[in-house]
């Protein structure tokens, strides 16, 4: 189901039109896309012969492990459900690495990395200073270089922040290409695929 975004802002990115810099327009490309299926990305994505993974794991928050519960390595193969053979061209992070702790990211990119290529690049928004306070933002992408900013109905529980080198650490199969600060002390990060 596609959402609307009730009353959105924008924000220009500077990041965002480098994850398209290299496409060939004749080649399928595939995206993953951290978050629900919301009207503005659909409508930009239908611009290019593409294959769309919306995963929204925001509405899966907390992800624990317990005595009870599967592995967080099996929790996220569940809730992924990556067709065996594809390779994701761009992901769409957001603002997700806000909500995991070292060890939840690390088990969600257990399940990720055989689905990167050498060529995967990747989007996300971090903080500059762990105090920041949290952001309550739906995503979607109205064009190249803007992003619409929706308000979330309620806020995501287990908000704990890495800062960009802590981040840097437990992404180990990314490479930070360019990172800019926005004025509300958020990180906006470009990374390359490192495996």
């Amino acid at each position: 189901m596609t959402l609307l975004l009730d009353k959105p802002a924008t924000q220009t990115s500077k990041l965002l039109p480098a994850l398209f810099d290299h496409i060939d327009e004749e080649r399928r490309l595939t995206v993953f896309h951290v978050g629900p299926a919301l009207s503005d990305t659909v409508d930009f994505f239908a611009n290019y012969r593409c294959r769309l993974h919306f995963i929204d794991l925001f509405s899966e928050l907390p992800i624990v492990a317990t005595e009870d519960t599967p592995t967080l390595h099996h929790q996220f193969e569940e809730l992924l459900s990556i067709p065996a053979g594809t390779e994701f061209d761009i992901c769409l992070f957001w603002d997700l690495f806000n909500f995991l702790d070292r060890k939840t990211t690390e088990a969600f990119l257990s399940v990720l990395r055989p689905h990167l290529t050498p060529d995967s690049l990747a989007h996300a928004f971090s903080v500059h200073n762990t105090s920041s306070p949290q952001c309550n933002h739906l995503y979607g992408i109205s064009q190249l270089d803007t992003i619409r900013l929706g308000k979330r109905a309620t806020a995501v529980p287990g908000y704990a922040p890495q800062n960009q080198s802590q981040l840097q650490e437990t992404l180990d199969c990314f490479r930070f290409e360019r990172s800019v600060l926005l004025p509300d002390s958020r990180l906006e990060l470009l990374m390359q695929a490192r495996l």
